[in-house]
């Protein structure tokens, strides 16, 4: 069973010039505003016990989408079907009445969810001590400060239990002590198989407490699926500040054009070698398309001698476009590799054992080569298909091995 299901959801907001135009549109019976697309054609569903969260740059959607899911605002079309009782902490504030006290603000929001009063003054006193709040509890709520509202507001959406609890960045207000509590709160939501829809700039809480994310890029749906390889993915783009394709060819128009270039200019003269083929391979010689974090990598190119007495360099790369290498390796530092002269007909095929490679997210190429004496001007170079690195937990664009260790002293 789907706890939310949203269908080909779209949200435009009118823009004005100016705040009389409104009126003027009225009058005068003629558009005066723009449409701004917030939200295009946005379709996913929730399953039952499962946390959904959703990441994106600022201006992406994020929060529009979950005041549609809530009913503080409505679609200009498409679909939402909530299924169960729904808590919500949105923006700063909302759903509290500034001159109440923050007891008074429990009931009243507790009533808006549907408790019974009785219930609440069961409850009253765990939300109170959750909030921390004992000794301003009874002061109005306009005298809080933004940590206070939050405490407030996600002690009451919490302590009643709903069947759907909707949050937009609670975790980014407020100190590191009450943050802690927000997390294991959240986290006993996710054992009692309640659901859950999550707004963070914190890719690690996404992570850590979301099995499926939705990457809105731009009002639409950029990557929905696994919290881990959305929020890889999210995190590749931020880095590097590109483009970011789910559908892409082998090689992309910016390698497939340098690349083409290299041999046509080549074509031109005579061709010291070419580069017959590139492979990315396991250990075990296995062909690959997906890197583990940390994992050895097998690296193979064959290279055809066209000229008699060729010598030169080997080389891979890990590219992150045809101009920005990732990584490096030439044989001008192995003294133990032959560097020819090579005669013509010689076939040479060239591996190279990458141990633990130690990128955690992102999509790259190997570039595989050959340069002469020097290591500074390039035969050939070739492009292998694109890779990437399997979906895994952590932040930041390397891992690194480790070992811990703990010491305790009574």
């Amino acid at each position: 069973m789907s706890r939310v299901s949203v269908q080909n959801l779209n949200k435009d907001f009118k823009i004005y010039d100016r705040p009389q135009d409104r009126l003027f549109e009225i009058i005068q019976r003629k558009q005066r505003h723009q449409l701004f697309h917030v939200l295009s054609d946005i379709s996913f569903s929730v399953p039952d016990g499962k946390s959904l969260g959703i990441i994106g740059d600022n201006g992406a959607g994020k929060s529009t989408l979950l005041k549609l899911l809530v009913g503080t605002l409505r679609p200009t079309s498409g679909e939402i079907a909530i299924n169960g009782q729904v808590a919500a902490l949105l923006e700063l504030g909302a759903g509290f009445h500034p001159e109440f006290s923050g007891r008074k603000n429990i009931y009243l929001n507790a009533a808006l969810l549907g408790v019974p009063d009785d219930n609440i003054a069961q409850m009253e006193r765990d939300i109170i001590a959750f909030s921390e709040l004992d000794y301003f509890i009874d002061r109005p709520v306009k005298t809080y400060s933004s940590g206070m509202y939050v405490r407030l507001a996600f002690s009451i959406a919490t302590m009643v239990r709903p069947d759907i609890l909707v949050i937009d960045e609670a975790l980014s207000v407020g100190d590191m002590a009450f943050q802690k509590k927000c997390v294991q709160r959240m986290n006993e939501f996710r054992e009692q198989q309640k659901t859950m829809v999550f707004c963070s700039h914190s890719m690690f809480h996404v992570q850590e407490l979301c099995d499926i994310a939705i990457w809105l890029n731009k009002g639409k749906i950029q990557e929905i699926g696994d919290s881990d390889q959305v929020v890889g993915h999210y995190e590749d783009f931020c880095n590097n500040k590109k483009t970011y394709n789910s559908i892409r060819e082998d090689i992309p128009a910016e390698l497939r054009a340098s690349q083409e270039a290299s041999e046509a200019d080549a074509g031109e003269d005579i061709q010291d070698c070419r580069i017959n083929s590139i492979a990315v391979k396991s250990p075990d010689g296995s062909d690959i398309t997906t890197i583990t974090p940390l994992s050895d990598v097998l690296l193979e190119m064959e290279v055809e001698v066209l000229v008699d007495n060729m010598e030169g360099h080997f080389g891979f790369a890990f590219m992150k476009s045809a101009e920005e290498p990732i990584a490096s390796f030439l044989t001008t530092n192995a003294d133990e590799i032959e560097l020819g002269a090579f005669a013509k007909g010689d076939i040479v095929k060239v591996s190279l054992v990458v141990e633990k490679v130690a990128m955690r997210v992102g999509e790259f190429y190997v570039l595989g080569g050959l340069a002469d004496k020097s290591g500074l001007l390039w035969y050939e170079t070739k492009f292998s298909k694109l890779l990437a690195m399997e979906a895994n937990k952590g932040v930041g664009p390397m891992i690194m091995k480790c070992d811990w260790q703990l010491d305790k002293k009574g």
